[in-house]
């Protein structure tokens, strides 16, 4: 026999995690890839953020690629999800979603938001991977092979199941 759970009370009870969301640009023509360097942190990242209570991860994606960079993008497909437990001082579990942002030309005029970051370039894959932290590095493999068979890839802690 079940018991009948108010709705509120049933939700208070599930398990939270974090949500962020990254666009993988690449420079027009190549697979050099868009990667930017916080102001925050030692690495390295692809560009993006926390989506916010009441924004779809797209979206997020979008604002973020705006605020950070004076982009305005319209995210494409979904090519990477990466579901990592929580670990360190964070203490929930987080699901990240990288979205098919296009190419733009390796010379853009980019406007870095100051307070965020301190550089961005184009990198090769292999370089660009280089500069993530080693659970964050292969979205990018990932993410491009993704681009390329339109299936969208799924990683547990950044590995490939």
């Amino acid at each position: 026999m079940s018991t009948w759970v108010e709705p509120e009370v049933w939700y208070a009870q599930l398990p939270a995690f974090h949500a962020a969301a990254a666009g993988l640009i690449t420079a027009t023509g190549t697979d050099h890839v868009l990667l930017v360097k916080p102001t925050y942190r030692d690495d390295w990242s692809l560009p993006g953020g926390y989506v916010e209570a009441g924004e779809f991860p797209h979206e997020a994606c979008a604002r973020e690629l705006h605020e950070e960079l004076g982009l305005t993008v319209k995210p494409n497909s979904l090519l990477v999800v990466d579901w990592a437990p929580p670990e360190g001082k964070r203490t929930r579990a987080i699901i990240s979603l990288t979205f098919d942002c296009g190419e733009i030309p390796a010379d853009a005029a980019l406007t870095l938001a100051a307070d965020e970051l301190d550089d961005w370039a184009f990198l090769p894959p292999r370089e660009a991977a280089a500069r993530l932290p080693a659970n964050v590095a292969p979205r990018i493999s990932a993410a491009l092979r993704a681009r390329t068979s339109s299936e969208t890839a799924y990683l547990a802690g950044g590995r490939l199941t």
